[in-house]
């Protein structure tokens, strides 16, 4: 009994079997818990409703909120809101996330570059995008372009500041090797600073996206016809609860499934991390 103690002791193949079945175990009650945790929220909420211990009037059950999304999706609404703020999001988040990749890129790479902008990014940066929306609409009108060019610049600060901070932060090793190989400029931006600055990009690429809902949302509050903010906003005014929570919940799913989506891309890109 002793020596098959010992043997499966001193068998590695064994102990990383059990050691592979414990990270399963413990992968599969995360998940559990994260699915679980919307649902007890849900569940909760629905119980404080029906039993009166909220008011309804401001707080209508979570199954009420579901019929009338059920509803608006029958009824087309739902769908124009959601087309018009997605597109308004994604054309935002690429007009402000690409520029701050490239200049964040080049901000890290060339020191004069990095002392010419730093200055301008730090004194814009803590004015709030949204703060500017009325120039903004008078420069651009009162259209779409108007709400991109807003999401446009609440990206690019948090993408330009991450990005840099990733080329700064790359071991002076790997340029010194660069150059004594004779790396020209576009090996340097392409093979060096890109690859690593990565890590430290995506996180501001994921405040990024974060910030592109928060101001999405308040953009379409002003000046808007349509939209997921403007259909909060409209359902406010009107005391329509049940559609403004819709509008609520929608924006916490799509934050959400952003996140999940940049992290699945984060794990491929760098799945040394």
């Amino acid at each position: 009994m002793r020596e098959e103690k010992q043997a499966k002791h001193h068998n590695p193949v064994g102990i990383e079997q059990q050691e592979w079945k414990k990270r399963r175990l413990n992968d599969r009650l995360k998940q559990t818990l994260t699915i679980a945790s919307p649902i007890f929220l849900l569940c909760l909420w629905e119980f404080l409703s029906q039993t009166d211990l909220i008011d309804v009037r401001f707080f209508p059950p979570p199954t009420e909120i579901l019929r009338t999304f059920y509803n608006m999706i029958v009824s087309g609404e739902l769908f124009h809101h959601i087309w018009i703020s997605l597109y308004r999001i994604f054309a935002g988040f690429l007009l402000g996330a690409i520029p701050g990749i490239v200049i964040g890129l080049l901000m890290g790479l060339y020191s004069p570059i990095r002392h010419f902008i730093s200055p301008i990014v730090m004194a814009l940066m803590p004015i709030p995008t949204l703060a500017l929306l009325p120039i903004i609409i008078i420069l651009f009108g009162i259209g779409d372009f108007s709400k991109i060019v807003t999401i446009a610049g609440s990206v690019f600060f948090p993408v330009v500041i991450n990005t840099t901070a990733g080329v700064v932060n790359i071991d002076s090793i790997y340029l010194d090797v660069a150059k004594n190989y004779g790396a020209n400029s576009k090996d340097f931006f392409f093979k060096i600073a890109l690859p690593g600055s990565l890590p430290v990009m995506m996180e501001g690429i994921q405040m990024g996206q974060a910030i592109a809902l928060l101001t999405i949302v308040a953009a379409e509050m002003m000046g808007a016809t349509s939209g997921i903010g403007y259909l909060i906003w409209t359902s406010y005014k009107a005391f329509l609860l049940k559609e403004m929570f819709v509008g609520l919940i929608l924006i916490s799913f799509f934050g959400y499934l952003f996140s999940l989506v940049l992290r699945f891309l984060q794990k491929k890109i760098l799945p040394w991390r």
